[in-house]
């Protein structure tokens, strides 16, 4: 039997759990809709207006910048996890750590000369 088989019937397990109860609740859940229980709901208040308004540019600019500043830890701590059995090799991996840390903050200094930070313009 292949090692795969058990974690293969493990998944199937699974999606088959969701899918069903997801099929199950759509068949046995009550269902009183009322033009109260349809309406948006955010935080307890009253919606006003059109709940499809547009973000600005700068919402989604700053998301992004977040992110890929976000990913930048995502690397960095594994890294000073292991950074005791990697520094056997050498000053090597310490540099290439600055490196990488240099060329983040460098995109970093570009973005905030370039005001992409600034919320209010």
């Amino acid at each position: 039997m292949s090692p795969w088989v058990p974690l293969l019937v493990m998944m199937l397990i699974g999606l088959g759990f969701g899918v069903v109860n997801i099929i199950a609740s759509n068949f046995l859940g009550p269902r009183h809709p009322t033009a109260k229980k349809n309406m948006p709901y955010e935080c307890g208040i009253e919606p006003i207006g059109n709940a499809r308004i547009r973000f600005s540019v700068k919402f989604y600019v700053i998301t992004m910048l977040f992110i890929l500043f976000d990913m930048e830890a995502v690397f960095v701590y594994p890294w000073a996890v292991v950074y005791k059995q990697l520094a056997r090799s050498g000053l090597f991996v310490f540099m290439e750590m600055a490196l990488y840390l240099a060329i983040i903050f460098a995109g970093f200094v570009y973005v905030w000369k370039k005001g992409a930070l600034n919320w209010e313009d």
